[in-house]
């Protein structure tokens, strides 16, 4: 079981895009999530969106790097971008994307 969380307790129901870019010889990648119009963000909730935790069996990974997007002064998207600077932090990522994608019925696939 692998969940996205925005606030603690709560999973984000929306299935984000995902994109990831790694450095040729491995050592560092960027992946950049967009929740298009997450329940984060609803307007009946004001809670602070302060880090995006990614929750599985082998703890949590959490990024602060979470930014709004808003149309007309309204929250319509969330992006967040976690960073992972060794080999350790990459496969880490990569076994909850693995359970994460398991979870919700996704695939992976790598672009050309």
């Amino acid at each position: 079981m692998a969940e996205i969380q925005f606030s603690r307790g709560v999973n984000e129901e929306v299935i984000p895009d995902v994109r990831l870019t790694r450095a040729r010889d491995g050592s560092s990648g960027t992946a950049t999530f967009y929740f298009d119009k997450p329940k984060a963000i609803d307007t009946e909730t004001n809670e602070e969106v302060t880090g995006m935790y990614m929750i599985d069996e082998e703890g949590e990974i959490v990024t602060r790097e979470v930014k709004g997007k808003f149309v007309n002064g309204q929250p319509t998207a969330i992006e967040a971008i976690h960073i992972m600077k060794t080999q350790p932090e990459w496969d880490r990522f990569m076994r909850f994307m693995e359970r994460y994608a398991e979870t919700h019925g996704l695939g992976f696939s790598k672009s050309e």
